[in-house]
Parts: C-alpha cells; sequence; structure tokens
C-alpha cells in the first residue's frame, strides 16, 4: 500500500517480515483473523470537554510538561518512582536479581558505522555551539537512562525535533536512516506520524505530533570508538550504541493509540500487525498441554489481575521506561519443548522486532537468541479469540520482548483495545545501552574505566 507524507510517496508491506513472507492473516488451519467487526478508535474519540482534554487544550509541549511536573498525581504515580530507580546504579533486567555474565562479546556485526558517521558529521556542521551543547553528551553518561514513552516532556535534554529548522530536522532523521534497517526506518516514522493523527483527534497537535521528540548524541561519532543516539517521545524511544561495527538497539519502545490511520493524508499507516497476528498465530499452534503452561490468566482486563501487577500507566509492561533492574522470574512455556514448527514461528515473532536492526545486526541478533532457545520462555495473559485483547513476553538470557495492548489513555476506551499498542525489547543480564560491550571496550582500552559513573 503506498501513501503520500509531505512530498515524497513510500510503501509499506504490512504483513510482511524482510524476507518477504507474508502472515499478517495467517492462523492455522488456513484461517483468517478478521477485524471488521472490532471496535473502532472512531467510537472513542473524546469531546474537547472531555476531562482528558480540557487539561491540554491550548498548551505547547513545554507548557504542558511544566504542568505535569507539578501535578501531585503524577508525582505519585511516576515521578518518584521513577526518581528513585534513576538513583540506582545500573544493573540490567534480571529474571532473578543476580547478572548472568559471559553472554556477550565485542564483535563486529556488520554495523553500519561509516555511513552513520558520516551522517551524523554531516548533522554537527549545520548546528550552532549552543546546539552542539544540547545535543552531545558523554558516552557514559546517565542520560541514556532517562527515556520515557509519555508525551508529557519532562526530561529536557537533546534538540527538541519541533523546535528545529526543517533542514536540521532532515539532518537528525538521515541519523536514524542510516542506523536502521529500511523497514525499521519506515517504522519508527510511521510511530511519529500517528502521533500527530493522535494530535489532531484530540485537538492538540503542540503536544502531539510529527515532531515532539528528543534527539540525543551520546560520545564522539567515530568507526572503531563507542557512541551512540538516543530518539525519544510519546510511544517511542530507541538507543542506539555503536561499537567497533557492532550494534545494540534497546531499550526499544514503540507504540501506536490509534495504531492506524483512515483517515486524511495519512490514511493507510497501520503498524505492528505482524507483532500481534504472528504471536496469536503460536498460540494458536500450541497443543492444549502447551497453553495451559502459557497462558498465565485468560484475561488482560486491569480488575482480573493479581495484586501489583497491572500499573495504571505501564499497564501490563514490565520492562518498561526506567525499569532497566527490574527483576522479571521467568513465566509460562520453555521453548525447549516446542516442536520444529512452533520454534519456527517463536523465531519469525522475534524477528518481527528485531526489524529494525540492519541486515547484520539483524542476522547477529537472531543468531544470539536462537542460541537461547532452549532458556526462552513465552507466557501470554488474554485470550485468543479473533477478538481479544492479549499481552505476551518472550524472555530469555538474551532478550526480553513485550507486546500490550492497551486501555485508553486519551481515547477513551476503559478496556485494552487492539488499535492502542505498545511493544518492548530489551537486551537482560546488563547489555540494554550496550553497556557490557562499553564495559568490555573500557578494559580492554582504558583499564576498567566502568561505563555510566560520569
Amino acid at each position: 500500500m503506498k501513501h503520500r507524507h509531505g512530498d515524497h510517496e513510500h510503501e509499506h508491506d504490512h504483513g510482511e517480515d524482510p524476507q518477504g513472507h507474508s502472515h499478517a492473516h495467517d492462523v492455522p488451519g488456513g484461517g483468517h483473523t478478521h477485524q471488521a467487526h472490532l471496535p473502532s478508535f472512531h467510537d472513542f474519540i473524546p469531546e474537547a470537554t472531555h476531562p482528558r482534554i480540557v487539561p491540554i487544550l491550548g498548551l505547547d509541549a513545554r507548557e504542558h510538561g511544566d504542568a505535569g511536573l507539578g501535578n501531585p498525581f503524577l508525582r505519585e504515580l511516576l515521578l518518584n518512582d521513577w526518581d528513585r530507580l534513576y538513583a540506582q546504579p545500573y544493573k540490567g533486567l534480571t529474571a532473578d536479581g543476580q547478572v548472568l555474565t559471559g553472554l556477550y562479546s565485542l564483535a563486529p556485526n556488520g554495523a553500519p558505522g561509516e555511513a552513520m558517521v558520516a551522517a551524523t558529521a554531516r548533522l554537527l556542521r549545520g548546528i550552532s555551539t549552543d546546539q552542539r551543547r544540547a545535543l552531545c553528551l558523554p558516552v557514559d553518561a546517565r542520560e541514556w537512562r532517562r527515556w520515557n514513552n509519555t508525551e508529557i516532556y519532562f526530561h529536557r535534554y537533546g534538540l527538541r525535533l519541533e523546535e528545529q529548522t526543517p533542514a536540521l530536522r532532515d539532518a537528525i532523521l538521515e541519523v536514524v536512516r542510516a542506523s536502521l534497517s529500511a523497514n525499521g526506518y519506515d517504522k519508527v516514522r510511521d510511530v511519529m506520524r500517528l502521533n500527530h493523527y493522535l494530535g489532531e483527534l484530540v485537538g492538540n497537535t503542540r503536544v502531539f505530533g510529527e515532531w515532539s521528540f528528543n534527539f540525543t548524541l551520546f560520545g564522539e561519532p567515530a568507526t572503531a570508538a563507542p557512541w551512540g543516539w538516543q530518539l525519544m517521545g510519546h510511544h517511542l524511544a530507541l538507543n542506539c550504541l555503536v561499537v567497533g561495527g557492532q550494534m545494540v538497539l534497546t531499550p526499544a519502545f514503540l507504540g501506536a493509540e490509534p495504531n492506524y490511520a483512515d483517515t486524511g493524508p495519512l490514511n493507510g499507516i497501520r503498524i505492528f500487525q505482524d507483532e500481534e497476528h504472528i504471536g496469536l498465530d503460536l498460540m494458536r499452534m500450541l497443543s492444549a498441554e502447551q497453553r495451559a503452561q502459557a497462558v498465565l490468566r485468560h484475561s488482560n482486563l486491569a480488575g482480573d489481575q493479581p495484586p501489583g501487577r497491572y500499573h495504571l500507566a505501564d499497564q501490563l509492561h514490565l520492562g518498561g521506561a526506567f525499569h532497566d533492574n527490574r527483576v522479571v522470574p521467568y513465566e509460562g512455556i520453555c521453548a525447549a519443548d516446542f516442536a520444529p514448527a512452533q520454534k519456527k514461528r517463536l523465531m519469525e515473532l522475534v524477528n518481527a522486532y528485531v526489524m529494525p536492526l540492519p541486515e547484520g545486526p539483524r542476522k547477529a541478533r537472531m543468531e544470539e537468541v536462537e542460541r537461547h532457545l532452549a532458556d526462552t520462555h513465552f507466557c501470554w495473559i488474554g485470550g485468543t479469540a479473533d477478538e481479544s485483547t492479549f499481552y505476551y513476553r518472550i524472555q530469555s538470557p538474551v532478550v526480553f520482548i513485550e507486546f500490550d495492548q492497551h486501555a485508553g489513555v486519551y481515547l477513551t476506551n476503559p478496556e485494552p483495545a487492539k488499535f492502542h499498542i505498545h511493544t518492548i525489547v530489551r537486551t537482560p543480564n546488563g547489555n540494554d545501552y550496550g553497556m557490557d560491550l562499553l564495559r568490555m571496550h573500557y578494559a580492554q582500552a582504558h583499564q576498567g574505566h566502568k561505563p555510566g559513573e560520569s
């Protein structure tokens, strides 16, 4: 499907993986998932008088952020906990509180370092001294860990895209483009565009806009030295570190409310179909005995969760913003018990999440995950009917993936819906932000300087 954005046109292959295998609507037995009868987000667009909307009307991003910082409810819901977690030394997400060592190694994986450095050099040539001061932080700066996925402009570092000239925005996007696969870049841009679409739906594109995102550089861009970038805003947080031809692209958060547009110039955008349909397909491939192990609860409604499992902001996510050190025990079924076809489908599902990586790093990441397939766990919360909403998690020593269909935040659906989706990818046991690679790099080159201790 082609659709036009501004002065350019590109094609989206909805429902295909990078190898071109279509499976957006495949289910066992040759059936199809049908969405025509499902609730539409149009049924949940709030009026301007709705209490979710009134506080944002007429505000720009900074004004909205200032209001959020002074809001006692948000302080209690998010900010106090974030401050506490941010103050902790980085350890990494684990299954039992103990970091497994020896999982990662310094080895080039085909990262497009030269193209990334060249794009970043062009960006840096076009900015002022003050802009460079805002944009550039040390490679081991603690600010890596201040990303979040809210629209509220809490943490103000880097360059805010909406405050830059179109030429500078384009230069920033060229760094992102040079770092990702073509499909991955398109997906990131569609997340940004759908944020603007939400702004149109709720009447404030100054808070919810295509350019309501911050971009930060970490370190000095070079093909041998470690450096990276972060792109962060509503429903989008990408953390990219590259060292010696090796790339890590986590934590990665991509989401959308709604996850498709069916009116206006953005008509035709739809994202997260593979993540939804391959996940559902995998569940339907499981035997009754396997499903009994995989399914934790048959409902993903907030009131049906055990105490402490549901969070008003994160909902069912466990690996969200500031939870870099969270202990998440393995749950569900172990892939060691999967049949070959089930293992293949699981890997196709993982591929849908690592697709933003360029080809070399994507292939290396898939091989890394496959080496630990016998220690990979898959769990599910929710139903498996066409109309069901659900959460699932894929977790191993080297990958942590979450998919969650959410209740409305600015749309008014009180229960989870297929049109509001959050996804998270992390690298457990100390290698989010490429931290373990940084540790090894410094151990080799600088006699043990520890990343994160700036």
